[in-house]
């Protein structure tokens, strides 16, 4: 994914309207690469979606902190957005950055939780929840 986590701010920022914003959500998540329908299973399902949403994890140990990065998917257009918003965050980060990051301040800046329905929420919740424990686990084999 090319667009960073700030682009993403400053987009919502300029866009006014919430209809915008999904429709802008909505382009975000078009634009990620589609998994393959090899990754497209339980091993890499996210529990506690509503939606079906899957996030492949590939941890490069090469350097002297464990780097993450992240593929995703899902088979609703909103919430493919939100993992598109989610790979912007997190993908390509440390563990330890990974476990520091504020997300309560994204999604304030964001204005997400409070257009989104609670079954979208709690899934987002379990992406990220999903995504820290990787980078504990990561930092545990480390």
């Amino acid at each position: 994914m090319t667009t960073s986590i700030e682009d993403i701010i400053e987009t919502f920022e300029f866009l006014d309207d919430w209809e915008d914003r999904y429709k802008y959500l909505i382009d975000l998540g078009r634009d990620l690469p589609a998994l393959p329908e090899s990754e497209r299973t339980d091993q890499y399902k996210v529990r506690g979606c509503v939606s079906q949403v899957w996030l492949v994890t590939d941890i490069d140990r090469s350097g002297p902190e464990p780097v993450i990065r992240y593929r995703g998917d899902s088979d609703a257009l909103i919430v493919q957005g939100l993992v598109a918003i989610v790979l912007a965050l997190f993908s390509g980060r440390t563990a330890r950055e990974i476990l520091d990051a504020d997300v309560d301040s994204v999604f304030k800046k964001l204005g997400l939780e409070d257009h989104l329905t609670p079954q979208r929420a709690n899934g987002l919740r379990s992406m990220i929840a999903r995504i820290r424990n990787d980078a504990d686990t990561a930092l545990a084999a480390a």
